[in-house]
């Protein structure tokens, strides 16, 4: 039988084999993977977030190369898209979105929240960005850029948001128990 001929699982079985006899991937690089991927959540990211706040070379490696970062917390990367960090500031403040589908950084993030895939967020973020945060209930200064940035099957992205006022002397830890998700998305912005 050929794989032309299978379907279903027996089309995903012969795939599999197929790899591991070309040493392409093995059935254990794929369990190892899916294990990775099911136990991602917002919780890593947080982590990361809080590290960039207290650590300024961690923050630098962030900027630079979101997906050295996201290694150095031993999250595997391994057959990942590229991880790029966009970092908020008192000027600008990016949101992400897929507006082809929903890319989304799930190494680092887990599964994208449902709103995030559906079809009123994307056409939202483009085209009435500031509307869409106050649906969040995050208001920003007139002043302050909003850059909406599209994640791609090619590159995905997220956000170091701001750090609160008020954390001075927090631990990485209570750091990280107030970056929610969406805060790395862009729609909320971490408060005390």
């Amino acid at each position: 039988m050929s794989i032309v001929e299978t379907d279903g699982p027996e089309l995903l079985a012969a795939l599999r084999k197929l790899l591991a006899a070309k040493n392409i991937v093995s059935d254990e690089d794929i369990a190892a993977r899916r294990q990775s991927t099911d136990n991602a959540s917002p919780g890593q990211g947080a982590k990361m977030v809080a590290r960039a706040w207290t650590d300024p070379a961690y923050k630098a490696l962030m900027l630079e190369d979101g997906t050295k970062a996201a290694e150095a917390m031993n999250i595997p990367m391994v057959g990942m898209p590229p991880l790029g960090v966009l970092e908020n500031t008192g000027d600008v403040h990016n949101l992400i979105v897929c507006t082809l589908c929903s890319c989304y950084p799930r190494a680092v993030l887990g599964y994208p929240p449902f709103w995030y895939k559906s079809a009123a967020y994307r056409a939202r973020a483009v085209r009435d960005p500031r509307g869409l945060l106050g649906e969040f209930r995050t208001t920003l200064p007139d002043d302050v850029q909003i850059h909406v940035v599209d994640s791609t099957a090619d590159y995905r992205w997220m956000v170091l948001p701001k750090r609160p006022e008020g954390t001075e002397g927090w631990s990485v830890e209570q750091l990280a128990a107030i970056v929610r998700e969406g805060d790395m998305v862009g729609v909320t912005v971490p408060s005390v």
